[in-house]
């Protein structure tokens, strides 16, 4: 078998549907971009249909095939209609990755009920209502399936100005675990991609520049990622090359995670 062959064999995401939530944002643009490209059928979803149809035209214009769907991450009845849209159009589901996200950097006395509120409903609930309605059929069906819940290096080590973002995102981490654990056995792998300092639309606000020079001075890399450097941790957690990989906290960091002193 050749490298490109035996590749393909590995990360090929022909005849797969992908679901990436938050699909018209920065970085799960990248990734649902690097899943089109392995060959899987995308659906964005998101709110922001400008945005959607500039990323459609990139995936369509590289030969991909993707539509998108209007929807809210933190609405039951959004993500019921999207599972049932997705079904009618494209007739299955495999992957869904769960990336819509807000942050604030409001001082922790400062944060309001509402505030505190509207971070969580799109972090944690979001979350769970997607892993609870396509888990669900995942489990259901029973042939499998790989749900990646987009994580943060705030969940792991704790990072100042971001008080909420943390605690909606710990969350989401543990649950993820829980979910392996239960799912592992009817093959639906979950998995928690984890990414380090990547400029974003909902970190700008906090990316000062006295806060950019701390996070240099702890990426050993001493730059931050770009979005394109998550797809392949994405098409990893997605693929049969991480068949035997669940309830995993896969860092894409720049090195950030193994610095110390």
């Amino acid at each position: 078998m050749n490298p490109p062959d035996y590749l393909s064999s590995l990360f090929s995401l022909a005849g797969k549907v992908a679901v990436v939530i938050g699909g018209t944002g920065e970085l799960c643009g990248a990734m649902a971009e690097g899943l089109a490209g392995a060959g899987a059928e995308v659906v964005l979803v998101g709110r922001n249909a400008e945005k959607a149809e500039a990323r459609l035209a990139k995936i369509h214009a590289a030969g991909g095939k993707a539509w998108f769907v209007s929807a809210e991450a933190g609405s039951k009845a959004d993500l019921e209609k999207l599972l049932a849209a997705v079904l009618a159009r494209s007739g299955r589901v495999d992957i869904v990755v769960n990336g819509a996200g807000v942050n604030s950097p409001t001082p922790f006395l400062d944060i309001s009920e509402e505030e505190f509120d509207r971070i969580l409903r799109v972090n944690v609930k979001g979350v769970f209502l997607a892993c609870q309605i396509f888990g669900k059929y995942l489990v259901e069906r029973g042939t499998g399936g790989a749900i990646i819940n987009v994580g943060s290096l705030t969940a792991l080590t704790p990072l100042s100005r971001v008080f909420t973002y943390s605690a909606s995102k710990a969350a989401v981490h543990s649950f993820s675990k829980n979910l392996a654990r239960e799912w592992a056995p009817k093959g639906v792998r979950v998995n928690v991609l984890v990414p380090g300092f990547f400029p974003a639309e909902q970190n700008r606000k906090v990316l000062t520049p006295d806060r950019v020079a701390s996070i240099m001075t702890h990426t050993p890399m001493k730059r931050f990622g770009e979005a394109r450097e998550l797809i392949g941790a994405t098409l990893l957690l997605a693929s049969d090359a991480g068949s035997f990989i669940t309830g995993h906290e896969l860092t894409v960091d720049g090195g950030f995670m193994a610095q110390t002193i």
